[in-house]
């Protein structure tokens, strides 16, 4: 299984998981990349895997449907406009001969969830490297217990996230705590990358425990302070 990024708007990813000629593809908010990439691997789509509604994750997956239309789309409740598998919280399927795990992720949205393919953990906006997504829904508890259900998995799970946020995370993290040598010397790497114009992602669930102040917070009380330092960073 080969896992490739495909770059979209700003800063987003799409993730393509390739099998021999299949491929999934998670959270394609525009489509002409990603049809791109497909036609130029000659690969077949099999199914589209959606994380939560929002537009920049959802919004081509009508026009790769239109030129894939036998590929199947699992998705939660709140993307059933769009998806033919409603999924949620302790279900499991098959793809490309691999089993996938659905965790119910809230927080970020109400509906949010993530898939666990192997060890490759496609989590949309619940996680990023070094931080989380913001808390649109207001339910803060949710987004929190969200992350200790992270922090349960193994450590040498993958994750891939929706977004290339690593490096303004991890200044806020320095910035938060400027004696921190494990976050200094993460940021320094994940400088270098970005100057040549690579992914910092994926991380892993071991690497997140250690410089992923939001995964670190004991308490949803420290989690909420985190949080709205991060939005006001």
């Amino acid at each position: 299984m080969i896992i490739h990024p495909i770059k979209a708007f700003a800063d987003n990813y799409i993730w393509c998981i390739q099998e021999e000629t299949e491929a999934v593809v998670v959270d394609p908010g525009t489509a002409n990349d990603v049809l791109d990439f497909l036609e130029e691997k000659q690969l077949r789509l099999a199914a589209i895997l959606l994380t939560h509604k929002h537009e920049d994750h959802t919004g081509g997956v009508l026009e790769v449907m239109a030129r894939h239309p036998e590929c199947q789309i699992y998705g939660p409740k709140e993307t059933e406009t769009l998806a033919n598998h409603v999924v949620e919280e302790g279900d499991t399927f098959n793809l490309l001969g691999h089993p996938i795990q659905v965790f119910e992720t809230a927080g970020h949205t109400h509906g949010h969830i993530s898939f666990l393919m192997g060890n490759s953990l496609f989590c949309g906006d619940a996680l990023f490297s070094a931080g989380c997504g913001r808390v649109f829904t207001g339910d803060y508890e949710a987004q929190y217990e969200t992350l200790q259900k992270f922090k349960r998995l193994d450590e040498d799970i993958h994750i891939y996230p929706g977004h290339e946020y690593t490096e303004t995370n991890l200044r806020f993290a320095y910035d938060t705590q400027p004696d921190n040598e494990k976050i200094f010397n993460a940021l320094k790497k994940v400088r270098d990358l970005r100057e040549k114009g690579e992914p910092t992602l994926p991380t892993t669930i071991g690497r997140e425990k250690e410089i992923n102040l939001f995964l670190r917070a004991e308490t949803l009380e420290d989690f909420i302070e985190l949080r709205n330092a991060r939005d006001d960073f």
